[in-house]
């Protein structure tokens, strides 16, 4: 079985701010280690990485100790302060960085924080890698006094750089003024960003959840939370919602009749599109187990393919790299246009999105209406430990009877999420009380056997 990092999950290392893996000891130590494996495997001189941290009130103090622990090994450390995951993996790309590192735990809720390294590509770590760096902890020694204390100085053009980067995504000649938008940046990372393009793009938008003050990232607001942007997107008779998480790596949206599309209706809007104009590659997108049955059919209609990944947008990448795609993401709202971003960018996916409405002068609800997904039931389970689903009897009796019930018209995932202590049962079919019923019981027997009390 090949090794698996221990730290690093599917989307960096995450935790309690303040707990292993993210006390003062292992962020200085993660630090060090990852500027030694640069010292070995990057030939440029000087070595530099750049640094980005979402709202939340731990993220300072973590920022501080992760560039001390780097600096130790030689690496200079360039502070761009809050800014977004995807704008630190434009940087790295666009300032050929060594790497970037993003200090966010995305969407969980301000207790939980973590860290993401980018490669200097602007794409999250191959796992060899990170497992180096894992492998270098020991070699680190502790860190010296009064290593969190140094406050660290900030680079301000480069946020104005992500912006200015951003505005000359929209072709000469797409005017996006006269659209009305409803924003909600989850009082996270996207605060410092979106109004500032807004601005510089005339477009007229009411802005929510855009004043963190280190607690509020992510509650109750942002895309978790997309019914108050759906519902004032309605109200107000806007053209579009929006709503990010904590670090705007992903967007879910709203239609003016106040309906909630996620990443699938992203997917089913855009693939046709680039098809048409020959950009895309493949023929094809590349969806996850997540991915909603709905979409592989609608594509299907239209000649379009889909290739399932595991789970996260890291996965996502790989297969877009290695089968040669341009088009993918996750219903969640990760959704990657590589040819713009090897990051999912939820800003970028917006800009798309308007674009596509101002060139086929159609409402979005128009060009994602076509969509008619599959009944989905998704069910988190806190659990204690993480043993193979096989490998117990009553959870792996549950999933076969439901995989039996629904035959090739629906799908049943079970799987452990790599960021939290949770296992996601995902259930879908033609009819939604049997996707009800059989989502409760594996999620019942999963509970029972695993659950955290």
């Amino acid at each position: 079985m090949r090794e698996k990092p221990l730290l690093f999950g599917t989307d960096g290392v995450r935790g309690v701010a303040g707990r292993s893996p993210l006390d003062r000891e292992t962020v200085w130590k993660l630090g060090r280690a990852l500027g030694m494996v640069l010292d070995k495997t990057v030939p440029a001189r000087p070595l530099r990485a750049v640094l980005g941290e979402d709202t939340r009130e731990s993220s300072a103090f973590i920022s501080r100790t992760f560039a001390a622990g780097l600096e130790s090994s030689g690496v200079e450390v360039v502070y761009a302060g809050v800014i977004t995951t995807p704008g630190v993996a434009f940087l790295a790309r666009r300032h050929r960085f060594a790497a970037g590192v993003v200090v966010s735990a995305s969407h969980n809720p301000y207790q939980d924080n973590g860290i993401k390294v980018l490669s200097s590509e602007g794409m999250k770590l191959p796992e060899s890698q990170e497992l180096e760096i894992e492998r270098k902890l020991d070699e680190c020694g502790s860190p010296p006094p009064g290593t969190s204390d140094a406050p660290l100085r900030q680079a301000p053009q480069l946020v104005a750089d992500y912006v200015d980067y951003l505005a000359g995504l929209v072709p000469q000649g797409c005017d996006l003024s006269g659209y009305r938008l409803v924003m909600d940046c989850a009082h996270g990372a996207s605060s410092r960003v979106v109004p500032e393009l807004v601005s510089k793009l005339g477009i007229k938008a009411r802005v929510l959840n855009h004043e963190p003050n280190g607690r509020n990232i992510n509650l109750e607001c942002g895309s978790l939370y997309p019914h108050a942007v759906a519902q004032l997107t309605q109200s107000t008779g806007a053209d579009l919602g929006v709503a990010f998480d904590g670090d705007a790596d992903r967007a879910i949206f709203a239609t003016r009749e106040g309906r909630i599309a996620d990443g699938d209706h992203v997917l089913f809007a855009a693939a046709p599109d680039w098809k048409k104009r020959g950009a895309l590659r493949g023929n094809a997108v590349v969806g996850t187990l997540m991915t909603n049955v709905g979409l592989e059919l609608a594509l299907a209609r239209q000649g379009i393919g889909l290739r399932r990944t595991a789970v996260g947008d890291k996965y996502v990448l790989e297969e877009m790299l290695r089968s040669g795609m341009n088009l993918g993401g996750e219903p969640s709202g990760h959704i990657i246009f590589s040819d713009l971003s090897l990051a999912g960018d939820g800003i970028i996916t917006l800009l798309q999105m308007l674009r596509l409405m101002a060139e086929t002068r159609e409402p979005f609800e128009r060009l994602a209406g076509g969509l008619k997904q599959f009944p989905q039931v998704i069910r988190n389970v806190r659990v204690k430990e993480k043993p193979p689903m096989e490998s117990l009897p009553p959870v792996a009796r549950a999933i076969e009877e439901g995989r039996q019930a629904f035959g090739e018209r629906g799908r049943v995932v079970v799987r452990y999420s790599g960021t939290e202590p949770l296992a996601r049962v995902m259930v879908e079919g033609e009819h939604a009380e049997a996707v009800e019923l059989h989502a409760r019981r594996i999620a019942e027997a999963i509970d029972l056997v695993l659950g955290a009390r």
